[in-house]
This record gives structure tokens, sequence and C-alpha cells, in this order.
């Protein structure tokens, strides 16, 4: 049988991936070693977090599913880092990991153009450099015009626990044994990476009382900008705060040749910003304690998944790690903890659209391009489906630029720094945080989704409204004004005398004066969504830091605007340096500004490239 698209592997990317394609009209196979793990979360219980959460909100935007999802299913909702500025705000949810999995399945079940099939893929069909389909374990061909695979942690996966090595994906399930491999014959470059998940402890064995609560927001909210909320505030279940101590890092210092990374066992390189425990007792020696999280799996089970705890000792030696926990002196482990080994790609091998280099038509996306987390694989499943269907269409790939989307960030820094470890999203990565905010996702990526097909016409109208709405609010804001004379009202706002009139757009800027304030004392009084007033009265406070980022941005703009021909060649080029020459041969940089990002390309080498590119323009 003939599809237009095959996706291999069911996790958070395949899902998105799969959706896309079909939503888009193409006749789609989701190719899935086990049905029952279709959108599995096998390590954290939780969507979205620091730079996580705003991935989560674009991939809303742009009209992908994580964000619905989370919506339907989850036990809390908090919004992180509200004592800091809007641009690192970030909404997390502690997802039920029976309920999740179980919508994504019913949605991509209900999904036209879509069908599912359990087997294992162990190679590629490809000729003359094109893919042409998939080869299944059991021998059997399935053609199509465009592949992706989203494999995760499933290449030639090892389980780790001490000394001891075990074949096989998250929960013990088959690995993929021969594609990693085969992957390789074809050209491409393979490496290996580890991650690894923390014990799951008996939730009526621990002693609650002994721990810091940790409720969700008394105000409801959604990760979805077209999702109401079905949640009760008094509803949610709380997580719990704990912490590791001297006798914590006593066992773990005396047990360290046990565990797989420092025995020597381990292979694979792990995440830098999601270390084991053992590996942050060693390189944070100075601190006295490190925090850990105790949160729940789901309302249909005891787990309680204690986060910030992952580790490979034996099983012995947890236990004592465990049981040395303030509140977890007696409880019971339902599920060690392990690290696991696995292939992936050379993300540098990408094209920005995350198609491959090497072979046509082999889109991949989720932790095979070397990435971690749920939602940085949702992210890369959405934009490799995208890009897939507007391959099959005929037209340019969607590429989201560094000051348009996380997304963007996460995808340049994969195709133009690559990684030698799993990446995760931070904010930290992001130049111009301060424009990708969590409330704004919609405004910078639903024209985007618009376009490519994945927002239909009504979504698209309430997300225009929307924008009419902040308009016409910033627009009387602007044209109202508030007179000296008018005392009561500003005593009433709680802020300084004003000696002339001011308008209420520039009252706001004060920090002690909000538009709630102004709707209180009746000076507003229309009533608008509340996402139209937040947007509103961030870009108003923060107006003068906006408008120095999106200057920055704008000298980036113009080094986007540069393209760099495919068939370029670099070694026509005098005075670059060597290194820079060998760089820019492997990445193959699009733009002058994606050149410039190059590790190894120096100001010196853009120069005398821009001079270049400027030539053979005239030529």
């Amino acid at each position: 049988m003939k599809y237009e698209a095959i996706v291999v592997g069911g996790g958070h990317a395949g899902c998105e991936a799969s959706l896309a394609l079909a939503r888009l009209n193409h006749k789609t196979l989701l190719i899935t070693g086990n049905i029952k793990n279709i959108a599995d979360m096998p390590c954290n219980p939780s969507i979205g977090g620091p730079a996580k959460g705003v991935l989560v909100r674009e991939i809303d935007a742009l009209g992908g599913e994580m964000g619905i999802n989370t919506d339907k299913s989850h036990l809390q909702l908090k919004m992180l880092n509200t004592k800091k500025g809007p641009a690192v705000h970030a909404l997390r949810a502690q997802a039920d990991k029976i309920t999740y999995p179980k919508e994504m399945l019913k949605t991509l079940r209900s999904t036209k153009n879509l069908e599912i099939k359990e087997a294992i893929v162990d190679d590629l069909l490809v000729k003359d450099k094109k893919i042409y389909g998939v080869k299944l374990e059991s021998g059997e061909e399935i053609q199509a015009d465009v592949v992706i695979l989203t494999t995760g942690t499933y290449l030639k996966a090892d389980i780790l626990v001490g000394s001891s090595r075990t074949p096989g994906g998250p929960h013990g399930e088959k690995e993929a044994k021969n594609l990693s491999d085969n992957l390789r014959k074809l050209g491409l470059t393979i490496q290996r990476l580890k991650t690894g998940t923390p014990p799951r402890i008996k939730k009526d064995t621990i002693d609650f009382s002994e721990l810091e609560r940790e409720d969700g927001d008394n105000v409801l909210r959604t990760f979805s900008y077209d999702f109401s909320p079905i949640y009760k505030i008094e509803d949610q279940i709380p997580c719990y705060l704990t912490y590791t101590n001297e006798k914590t890092h006593e066992i773990i210092r005396e047990n360290l040749k046990k565990s797989s990374m420092y025995g020597g066992y381990v292979r694979g390189i792990g995440p830098r910003y999601c270390p084991s425990i053992e590996d942050k007792v060693v390189r944070f020696q100075d601190k006295e304690r490190h925090q850990l999280f105790l949160e729940p799996e789901s309302i249909y089970y005891d787990d309680i998944y204690l986060q910030g705890f992952s580790t490979s000792m034996p099983h012995d030696i947890q236990e004592k790690m465990v049981h040395s926990l303030k509140g977890l002196e007696k409880c019971e482990i339902l599920k060690y903890a392990y690290a696991i080994e696995y292939d992936a790609i050379d993300p540098l091998e990408m094209k920005s659209s995350l198609e491959n280099k090497i072979i046509e038509n082999l889109f991949t996306a989720g932790q095979i391009n070397g990435t971690s987390g749920y939602e940085e694989a949702a992210a890369q499943g959405l934009m490799a489906g995208i890009n897939a269907s507007l391959k099959l269409r005929g037209l340019e790939p969607l590429i989201l630029k560094r000051n348009e989307a996380y997304l963007g960030v996460l995808i340049d820094d994969l195709v133009t720094k690559g990684t030698k470890e799993p990446y995760r999203m931070l904010t930290s990565r992001a130049e111009y945080r301060l424009l990708l905010r969590h409330d704004n996702a919609d405004i910078r990526l639903r024209e985007y989704g618009y376009q490519v097909g994945l927002i239909d016409e009504k979504r698209y109208q309430k997300f225009q409204t929307k924008l009419k709405n902040i308009k016409e609010l910033e627009t009387y804001l602007r044209e109202t004004k508030i007179s000296p004379i008018e005392k009561e009202i500003i005593e009433k706002l709680d802020t300084s005398p004003i000696l002339d009139a001011i308008s209420l757009y520039e009252l706001i800027k004060r920090p002690e004066v909000t538009i709630d304030k102004l709707k209180k004392i009746g000076k507003i009084k229309k009533e608008y969504d509340a996402q139209v007033l937040e947007q509103v009265e961030i870009s108003i406070k923060y107006e003068g830091y906006i408008k120095k980022a999106l200057k920055e941005a704008n000298k980036l703009k113009e080094l986007e605007n540069i393209k760099i021909p495919e068939n370029i060649n670099y070694n026509d080029i005098s005075n670059i340096a060597s290194e820079a020459r060998q760089k820019l041969e492997i990445v193959k940089p699009i733009t002058l500004g994606q050149a410039s990002r190059i590790s190894g390309v120096n100001p010196s080498d853009i120069a005398v490239l821009n001079i270049y590119l400027k030539r053979i323009k005239n030529d």
C-alpha cells in the first residue's frame, strides 16, 4: 500500500507530525511499536515549565495538539516565575499519565486521513538518495512520498542500573535493534546519548506532614487559546517539596562506583541541565542540599514521581538514598530509577525544515535529533509535519526565526550548533525572550498556522477579534485622560499626584497602576477578554524594553534576509579561515544570519562572505 506520508514512532513528536499531515489532507500512516504507548510519558508527569511552557503555547498557536490535550488531562496548573518579568512567565501542568495518552489516542483515531499500525521499522527504502518508504521487521515494505522518524529513545536502547545493561526501551518494551545501524549505512552520523528517570514512590507510605505543600493556582488557566477550562480550582492535586541532606550525599559518595555513570558502564552522553542526583552531588559539592518535588502521576494509581532524583544506582543503594529523605524514611519504592542509552543522529545533518540533508524527503523530530523533553519533541514533530506537507505540495518550508519563536531558537540551535548531549530548551537560550512571551504566542504565530492550513476559519476569526480588541483598548487608553482635579480617582489608584492631565496609557506605565485597578474605579467600562487585558498591560508597561528588543531583532532580520545559494563553493572564497570554511561546509547555512551563529565562524569571516555574496549577486 502507498501513503503520502509515514510517521515512525508514536511519542509526542510522532503524534504532532501525524496529526499535522492528516489534517492537511495527506494520507498518513503512523507506525508505532506499541499502540498502548502512544503519547506515553515515561519520565516526568508534567507538561510546560520555564521555556517549555512557551513552546506548548507556540504549538497551540500553530494548530498543534499538545496544549489542548494537556487542558483535557491535567491534575494541576501553575504559572511559574510570576514575581519576575513577563519574559520568564511559564505555565506548567501536572499531567495525568493515564488520561493524557488516552485522550491523544482518541484524537488520533478520530482524525480523517490517519491510520495507525503496530510494527517495528527496521530500515528505510531509499533510491538515489531519495526515500520512498520503510521496511518493517517482518520484511513488509510500505511506500510513501515522505517519511518522518520520531523514534524517541528506542534506537538500540539499553536500560542501565548499576553494572547491568538490558536491551529495551522505557517500561522494558522492545527496542528498535537495526534501524540506527541502517541509517549509518545510508550515510547518517549516529551518536550515543543517555537520559534517566527517578524512582516512583507509593503515595500511602509517604509522611506528607513533613513536606512543603505546593498547590496549583487559584485562577483558572489553559495552555490553549481556544479551550475553555474544564476543571475546578479546588479539585487540583497538590505537589510536595523535600530536599536531599548530608546523609543522602554521604550514601551517594560512598557508592559512586556502583552507579552506571561513575562505574564506567555508560557510553552515551547525558543531559547537562537535567543531571542525575549522583552527578549533582559530585558537580555541586558546595551545595548542602538539592530540591526535590513529589509529583502525582495519575488519579488512577498510587505512584508519586520523585522529581530531581534521577539515578542509575543499584536497587539496594536506591533504597538507602530514598529512605534518607525527609518524609520518605519509611516509604515503599514502586518502581526503581534507571538510565537509558539510545542512538540519535547528528542534527547538523538536518536542514532548518528538519529535512535530512543526505536523504531527500526524510524528516526527523524529537529525541532522534538529540533533544530532551516532551515539549521539544512535540514542537519539532509539528514543524516536521508542516514542512513535510509543504514539500509534498511543492511549497517553500516554514522556517521560524529566532526572534519569532522559541521553536525557531530550538531548531536553529540544533541545525547550526548541533549538540553532543540531550538538548533542553532554556529561557537563557533565547536572546529575544522579551519578544517570545507566554502571553503573545498567538500574536506571533497564529497567522502562520492559518496560512499553512492548521488553523480553521472559526479559530482565525476569534484571533482577529482579539487583535481588534487589543487595538481598540490601546486607542481608548491613549485618548482617555485623567486631570489633576480628579483627586478621588488618583487616591483610589494609590499612586503619586499628577501635575498635568495624563493619559491612562501613560498612567499604566507606573508600577502600582494596573488595568484591573482602572476597571474597578470605572475608568474602563467595556468588558474585554482576560487575554486582551494581559496583552495590553504588558505591552504598555514594558514598551521601552520591547522597542529595544525589536530594534535588535531588526538587525538580525537584515542578516537573515541575505540568502546563501545551496550550490555555493566555500573553497572559491579567499580570506575565510580554514575552520570557518570547514564548519560552513558541514552546516550549509541558508542565510548569512545563520552562518554568523556557527561556532568557529568569526565576524571577519562573515564580512568576507557578505562581500562575496554581493559580488556574485551583481555578476
